[in-house]
This record gives C-alpha cells, structure tokens and sequence, in this order.
C-alpha cells in the first residue's frame, strides 16, 4: 500500500480581469433591464386602481319593521370599486349587493325621505368608492284598515225593455287596508256588474274597487274580503214610472225672513206598480217638512210619500234642503241729537240743527233688534277758537246695517267763551 505522496502547494489562480471586461458596456445594460423589470413588476403588484363594474347592481328591499310598507322605485345601482387589477378582475356581480339604509325616525309619518344606497362586497382585497344614484326617494309608512260600506255600480244599461231593481250586495261592508296616505284617499269602494243582452235577474262576483273622491281606482290598497256577490233584479219598464220628487212646506219662517231655494235629493225617482195605477202619477210628494222661525238653512231627511199600490225601486227618503235668507229694508231715526266734541274747557257750543234724521239699511232682523238710540251723530270742533261753523256731520252706525242717508249732512255751529 502506498502512502500519501509529497504536498504540493497549489497557487491559487488569479482573476481574469479582462475576461470581466469584456462586453462590459451590454451587460450594464442587460442588469438595468433587469432592475426596472423588477420595480415595474413590484410596483404593479402594489398598485390599486378605481374603476366602474361593469354592469349596474338592482338595489334590494332592506329588512321594513312589522306594520309598515315600504313605497316607492329602487331600481339599479352603478358601483365604482377600488383594488388591484388582479383583485378587480375576479369580482363578479354576485359578489356585489346592493340595499338602502331606511331613517327610522321617518317611519310612520308617510313623508319621502332620500335613503342612502348601500353597496358591499363580497371580497376584502376590493373596496366600495361610490354607489350612483347615491340615494332614492322612499316613503315609509303605516299599514292601516278601515270598514267601508260596498256600493253596486253599473258598467253598462240594462236591457232595452228593463230597468235594475234595487241591487243586494254580499259582504254589505269590506275592509280596506294599505299605506296610511292610500287609505285616506279611499271614499268609495263599488262592486261594478255588468249587464247581459238577456233580461233575467243578475247574479255575479265581482272584485270590490277602492276609488279616490274622482272616481280613480287606487292602486295599492287591499279589500277583504276581494269578491263581492251582487244580484240585481230587472223589472219591465211596462211596470215602472220615473216621476219627479216634490217637497212640501209646513209653518211660516220666522218675521223678516223668506224662502230663497228649495231643493230636493233625489230629484226624480223610479216607482213600479201597475199600469193602471202608474198611468196617472205625476208625482211624489214628501212628507211635511216644519219651517215655522226658521233663520237659517235646514236639511232634513225626510220620508216619500207613495199612493197605495206604488213601491219605490231604490229609495224610500229624499234630503230636503230649505235655504231661507233675511228680508232688505230701511228703519228711520228722525231725531238723532248732534253732539259738539273736542271743546276747549272754556268753551260752549251750540249746534243748528241740534238733531238730524238718518235711514239705515240693512236685513230687516238685524233692524228690528237695534234699540232706539242705537245711532251717534257728532262734529269735531277741536281746536277752534269762537265762532260760527258749517261742519260735516260724523254719523256711526251698529255692525250689520249701513247708511241710506242723512239729512242734513251739515250743520252749523256757533262756539262761543265762558
């Protein structure tokens, strides 16, 4: 076996300078493309861009407390986001939700309020800037009920040969119940039949229709129950008669006061009966309506009177309205007396003459109640020194009545020292 041989001591090698060198000018410019490739990409790796998604977000009903209804349009959303471009890639539109933020102290007074728009996002790497509308216009409000009583209503005429008898409505009352400012908009709420070509009774079910005091259906308003049973019996206009409705008066209004207007509601009713006995009614009459001291406009309802074998299709009452107005006249206070005022305390005066006549005008209650002096005549002689005067007359009258004239209008006055 051989041992180890003699060491040798190895020189170490010496750096190719040169070598280095060479080409050194490209492979600066190599390691500087090099360097900005890595702070491009450092850069864009930390960088965040704001930009608009793609497509709008529909704004989504929030949660609305027990009793209340949410109205108005929220319609859709444009988002603008915040992330990096790779994060700004990958949010789709499921990942996006959109709501409103409701004022709860609003709640309940009907009135519309400006709600925010509420965008989220289902990632953390990407932000919600802005949200465009960044508000809507919603009214929060109550949901109240009321009962209201149906009415039938005709969409058409009955057949020719026919006239509707009085129409029976099942429920007779529904409840009506909506958004609070719906609800007190509702004056009527009708059951609208429709006439066949056929003259046979009518049977339907029909949906009851909440209106507005024009006439319009208001939409958003519920009635329960919805479907209303109407019959309405058709009779042969060979048995039925329209005839007009005539009031009839009772006692005297009272002293100074006259009827102006009498008027009558219904103006004309239809009646059925026999033909004989149709035949020669002209008329209805109302029972007796009592004016004895009436002052002022009365309505009363009063009850028709119908002869035997006459029955009325509809109604049995008319309203009588009797409106009754003061009587115009004049009174005459010949002797008012004529009063100086505004003398110095060291001076009289006389006046000539010392009373005039006035005639008022007016209702004639009114004149009646005045008293016997109810008028003041007087002259104003403040700061004049002694002398004689032809003056205007100042005459005052009581609220109501006016001045038809004043005879004279003038007056002489003599004031004398004391």
């Amino acid at each position: 076996m051989r041992g180890p041989g003699p060491f040798r001591a190895v020189a170490p090698r010496r750096l190719n300078w040169r070598g280095v060198g060479q080409d050194l000018p490209l492979k600066l410019v190599a390691l500087a493309v090099a360097l900005m490739l890595w702070v491009t990409v450092a850069q864009a790796a930390g960088r965040e861009d704001t930009v608009e998604f793609d497509g709008r977000i529909a704004v989504e009903r929030p949660e609305i407390p027990d009793g209340y209804l949410l109205r108005g349009q929220l319609g859709d959303a444009a988002v603008r986001l915040r992330g990096t471009p790779a994060a700004l890639s990958r949010v789709a539109r499921e990942d996006l939700r959109a709501t409103i933020e409701l004022s709860v102290a609003a709640a309940g007074r009907g009135e519309p309020q400006e709600a925010r728009v509420l965008v989220t996002v289902a990632r953390e790497d990407v932000k919600v800037v802005a949200a465009e509308p960044a508000t809507v216009s919603v009214r929060l409000e109550r949901i109240v009920s009321r009962t209201l009583a149906v009415q039938a209503r005709f969409a058409n005429d009955a057949p020719s040969g026919f006239v509707p008898g009085d129409a029976v409505v099942s429920p007779a009352e529904v409840v009506v119940s909506g958004p609070e400012s719906l609800v007190a908009m509702v004056t009527a709420v009708y059951a609208t039949v429709r006439f066949g070509d056929v003259g046979v009774d009518l049977a339907q079910a029909v949906q009851a229709t909440a209106v507005d005091k024009a006439g319009a259906t208001l939409e958003g308003v519920k009635t329960e129950p919805g479907a209303i049973q109407v019959r309405v019996p058709l009779l042969p206009t060979s048995t039925t008669r329209t005839v007009p409705v005539l009031f009839a008066l009772r006692g005297a209004v009272a002293p100074g006061y006259w009827v102006s207007r009498v008027t009558t509601d219904p103006v004309a009713v239809t009646v059925r009966g026999a033909p004989g006995v149709l035949g020669g009614l002209e008329r209805i009459e109302t029972a007796p309506i009592d004016v004895a001291g009436l002052t002022a406009p009365r309505s009363s309802r009063v009850p028709l009177v119908l002869p035997a074998g006459v029955a009325p299709l509809e109604r049995t009452e008319a309203t009588v309205t009797v409106t009754v107005v003061a009587l115009a006249g004049t009174r005459p206070f010949p002797l008012v007396a004529v009063r100086a005022l505004g003398l110095a305390a060291n001076q009289a005066a006389s006046v000539d003459p010392g009373t005039i006549e006035v005639l008022l005008a007016g209702p004639v209650p009114t004149l009646n109640a005045l008293g016997a002096d109810p008028v003041n005549a007087a002259v104003d002689v403040s700061g004049r020194s002694p002398g004689t005067y032809e003056l205007d007359v100042d005459v005052r009258v009581p609220q109501g009545v006016t001045i038809q004239s004043v005879q004279p209008e003038r007056v002489r006055v003599t004031i004398t020292g004391r």
